[in-house]
């Protein structure tokens, strides 16, 4: 017990340091005045998962192909949470995710708590279940271990029973193993690295639980109970069975839907208690654009051993989700907290908002921390070459609310021994839109593109090209209500001017569109040029 206190302690310690990014000014979830507001984070946090260790809260969430991966985020409250690390830097195999995979990689984690050490499982639709473990959330986690592996084992989550046996429950993508709508469990050994059996379909969801998926692995009071979405992404609802046995027979119902709220597909999630007594379930809800969006429900468990997840307004035994609702009961005091949003890079390393499209080669930034700048030295594009979709060193962060703004101050310094260099301003999805600045023969050009069809293969168009004598500027992108996004530049650090036209960001594949910066050059030599970011702010 007194090293477990001890390793709490350390990793509240390290959370502290981790948590110094100021509030967000585009989304705040807390009141202040004892209740919340869903979304409690405006922000795609994909097939969100959470556990508790005494009176803190860890939660992951699906991250594709973007790395570093696993994103691992802590809250004291339910409610407020910051962005504290990740699982991951790599997806293996490395050389596979070296270029950009869309909608590959990390599919549904779990993340749970045993023998002091944090285990997080999940996913790969391609190759397998794999796992990591920590005993500091916030710090280095092990290299992944391939639990089981096969095509089309998905959304894996662990239970370690009373008497020691581990089992996984998961699901099956129909793209590649042929078969959906079902969930099966295996037993690994009770270190939970190796399945030491064969997967055992448990539950057969095609009559009334199509696409049942994402499940999560409990006991309570002597049963086994699986929580799982079924429905669709956008549509669907949330599950829970229960069975005195692993295996089954399991009892099912339907535990919260959509109703007549305005928040759709209410499901995928994870079940949590507090030290309190409460009980509460995380979910997301598909947000278009914006991703999938995280929400907090109340739970209350029922005599008939089913909960009701949401509020059950009608008495059916159906939740359904609130918007907004007073905070959990918990130990302390606790300030408002956010992942962070804006960067000025006075740190020697990429602030924890940051994403790539594919696994970074080392030499692709450089934090400079005497001056306060990122440089990101340009990359070759691909061969054949089409648009942005394809182009690995894209460094990108999740849209933070509905509506925001975006601004970069950066300087362009481009190879001076070729044309085509550019750097700028980018927002990534199916589509995309961009705000560059050029080497060309005739000096600098500052350009609003936009590709409409990008994971088609379609070529970028440019709507509105202007001439500049330096490549020290601000780029800015405001987006507002339906993801309306419009584009504008600064010369002289005051005032802006807009350019192109109003561009509607799309999600991209399984994810929401995201903003961020490149820096690119057409041709493959031994160096060339750079851009200097000074900051990058959200408001």
């Amino acid at each position: 017990m007194k090293k477990a206190v001890t390793l709490l302690f350390a990793c509240a310690f390290v959370i502290n340091l981790f948590s110094q990014n100021t509030l967000s000014k585009s989304w705040v979830s807390d009141l202040g005045n004892g209740k919340y507001k869903n979304p409690i984070i405006h922000a795609d946090y994909s097939d969100p998962d959470v556990c508790r260790v005494g009176d803190d809260y860890y939660m992951t969430a699906s991250s594709f192909n973007a790395i570093p991966g696993l994103p691992i985020l802590h809250s004291k409250d339910l409610v407020n949470w910051k962005l504290i690390g990740h699982g991951i830097q790599n997806l293996e195999p490395k050389d596979v995710f070296s270029k950009p995979q869309h909608g590959n990689g990390v599919w549904a984690p779990s993340i749970r708590y045993h023998n002091n050490e944090f285990y997080i499982y999940w996913g790969d639709p391609d190759f397998g279940i794999y796992m990591v473990k920590t005993k500091n959330p916030a710090g280095k986690w092990e290299n992944p271990v391939m639990v089981k592996a096969g095509k089309g084992l998905i959304d894996p989550c662990p239970l370690w029973d009373d008497d020691g046996r581990a089992y996984v429950v998961h699901a099956y993508a129909g793209s590649r193993a042929g078969i959906k709508s079902i969930l099966a469990v295996f037993e690994m050994n009770a270190e939970g690295t190796k399945a030491v059996s064969p997967s055992r379909t448990v539950y057969d969801g095609h009559e009334i639980d199509p696409t049942i998926e994402g499940a999560k692995f409990h006991k309570r009071n002597g049963e086994y109970y699986i929580f799982a979405p079924a429905g669709g992404v956008a549509t669907g609802w949330q599950v829970v069975m229960k069975s005195k046995n692993i295996y089954g027979p399991y009892e099912r119902k339907v535990v919260l839907s959509q109703g007549k709220t305005s928040i759709n597909g209410p499901h995928q999630g994870a079940w949590v208690d507090t030290q309190e007594g409460e009980n509460w379930f995380f979910h997301f809800q598909d947000k278009g654009a914006y991703g999938r969006i995280v929400h907090l429900q109340p739970m209350v468990w029922k005599d008939n051993g089913f909960p009701v997840i949401g509020i059950d307004k009608d008495g059916d035994g159906v939740g359904e989700p609130v918007l907004e609702y007073k905070k959990p009961k918990v130990t302390g005091n606790n300030p408002k907290q956010t992942p962070a949003e804006s960067d000025e890079f006075s740190t020697s390393e990429l602030g924890l908002q940051w994403q790539w499209h594919a696994n970074p080669a080392d030499w692709w930034s450089y934090s400079d921390v005497q001056r306060g700048i990122l440089t990101l030295f340009s990359v070759p594009i691909p061969e054949n070459y089409k648009n942005l979709w394809d182009v690995p060193n894209l460094l990108l962060q999740k849209f933070p609310a509905e509506k925001f703004t975006s601004t970069l101050k950066f300087k362009f310094i481009p190879d001076e021994r070729f044309v085509g260099e550019r750097a700028g301003l980018v927002v990534m999805g199916m589509d995309y839109a961009v705000l560059t600045i050029e080497k060309t023969k005739d000096g600098f050009v500052i350009s609003q593109d936009e590709c409409i069809g990008a994971e088609k293969g379609k070529g970028e168009v440019k709507n509105e090209t202007i001439t500049a004598k330096q490549s020290d500027v601000l780029f800015r992108v405001n987006v507002g209500a339906d993801a309306i996004c419009s584009f504008s530049y600064s010369l002289d650090g005051r005032k802006f001017t807009k350019i192109g036209k109003t561009f509607k960001a799309k999600e991209g594949k399984w994810i929401g569109a995201k903003v961020g910066v490149f820096c690119s050059r057409p041709i493959s030599n031994n160096d060339g040029g750079r851009m200097e970011i000074d900051w990058f702010r959200i408001d």
